[in-house]
């Protein structure tokens, strides 16, 4: 698969800010300048019923009116819960499924023959490397909230620190180690496994709705891939038949089970027709390739960027105020950019040591520590973590879990921090790129 797929045609500024991920940045700064300048006004656009709550809102307007605040306080409490659609809903819940839909291609394809996941042996270090870098993260932080004796009210925010941004830890990566270098490749495996990780996850950890999984709703998931199945016996290579067809099916049926919605068209990615082989996520000549799932992913790529953009403006929205700034914020940073590494740097020592695999040729310990501060940068799906441990909806949420989400947002934010932490470990332990094709770095002996 390839992550360039469609910006030729665009002028070079233009293909730059898709290219780099620039919209997500530009969203999530947008949204901070907006909340600190009126964050009422901020506030009233992310919660914004596009559909389904005037109604609500005006019955319980007329109830209260009449006298009848317990029915009043009933139908405000079935309006917030999420009755109709709402902007934040609308991003998060239905937008952002195609941003787990191109994740799950990445992880689907590394697992096709001559993909990055393929090979078992060589795969092996970076899986055990990737178990690391989420087992740190989250055993720092659950650390961290029972000595602070608030494990009841931030214990649900441990997966936050276990995500890596692949785009930025991509970019930040070559520009430390320069192309080509296997410090790169062992990245890329390590951020799409973590991907993979990510997607269970959510999925298993963060329940939507207070019923729990309601398993029996997953027959239509069943039943959309079923139907991409019988598509794929008639030939039909068109993606948005799969899509608008198979692919409702398997959302709504996310939905209704109280399974991340956002992650409701994960499980059709493997049935649409699809090359058996892959070329390398950042392959070029993927783009040549003309099957189904190719085409999904190359037809969306750039609209999901506008979509990572939106997603930052609905989410990112956080007063720079000090009780923002709470013990969940330093939690989400000491497991990313403390935790990430160490778990890292430990389980590929105990893959060498215990299990006699090995690290790639041209690797040392000292690129393994670098990787792990790039792989601090949880941005993207942190912060989507965050609004399900978090949630600030409904009519129960507190004062207090809502200060906690904020300051859980702030951590996700800064955690762009692990890219500069990585520049400066990267100089401190003499690796620089060689800026040639082949993408060896030098390392001085200072």
């Amino acid at each position: 698969m390839s992550h360039s797929s469609g910006n030729s045609r665009l002028p070079k500024p233009i293909a730059f800010l898709f290219e780099n991920s620039l919209f997500l940045i530009f969203g999530a700064v947008g949204a901070m300048v907006w909340a600190n300048v009126d964050f009422e006004s901020y506030d009233n656009f992310v919660h914004f019923p596009i559909t389904g709550e005037h109604h609500e809102a005006d019955v319980t307007g007329e109830l209260a009116d009449d006298g009848h605040q317990e029915e009043a306080n009933t139908a405000d409490e079935h309006a917030s819960h999420g009755h109709g659609v709402t902007i934040h809903f609308l991003i998060n819940d239905i937008l952002m499924a195609m941003f787990f839909a191109i994740a799950a291609s990445e992880v689907w394809e590394a697992l096709l023959p001559g993909g990055a996941l393929s090979n078992p042996k060589k795969a092996a270090t970076p899986l055990l490397a990737t178990l690391g870098g989420i087992v740190g993260p989250a055993g720092l932080y659950l650390l961290g909230a029972v000595m602070i004796g608030k494990m009841a009210i931030l214990g649900s925010g441990w997966a936050i620190p276990c995500a890596t941004d692949i785009a930025f830890s991509y970019l930040v990566a070559r520009m430390i180690f320069g192309n080509g270098h296997p410090a790169i490749a062992f990245l890329l495996l390590l951020a799409i496994a973590d991907d993979a990780a990510g997607l269970a996850i959510l999925a298993v950890a963060y329940p939507q709705g207070d019923g729990g999984i309601q398993l029996q709703w997953l027959l239509l998931v069943l039943g959309g891939m079923a139907a991409c199945g019988m598509f794929r016996k008639f030939r039909i290579q068109n993606f948005w038949i799969y899509l608008l067809t198979a692919g409702t099916l398997s959302w709504v049926g996310f939905l209704k089970a109280g399974i991340h919605p956002a992650l409701g068209l994960v499980p059709i990615i493997p049935c649409l027709p699809h090359a058996h082989t892959d070329l390398g996520i950042f392959a070029r000549a993927e783009l040549h390739r003309s099957d189904t799932l190719n085409a999904l992913t190359h037809w969306w790529k750039n609209p999901v960027e506008i979509v990572l953009g939106l997603f930052g403006l609905v989410n990112a929205g956080v007063p720079l105020e000090s009780e923002n700034f709470g013990a969940a914020t330093w939690l989400v940073l000491l497991g990313l950019i403390i935790g990430k590494p160490v778990g890292i740097m430990l389980f590929t020592f105990i893959s060498e040591k215990c299990f006699k695999l090995q690290i790639p040729s041209g690797m040392t310990y000292r690129h393994i520590f670098v990787i792990g501060l790039i792989a601090s940068i949880g941005f993207t799906v942190s912060l989507f973590v965050t609004t399900a441990a978090f949630p600030t909806s409904g009519a129960d949420v507190t004062d207090e879990q809502v200060a906690v989400s904020n300051a859980a947002k702030l951590g996700a934010l800064l955690s762009f921090a692990g890219a500069a932490v990585a520049f400066a470990g990267a100089k401190a332990l003499g690796i620089r790129p060689s800026g040639d094709s082949g993408g060896q770095t030098e390392e001085t002996t200072e």
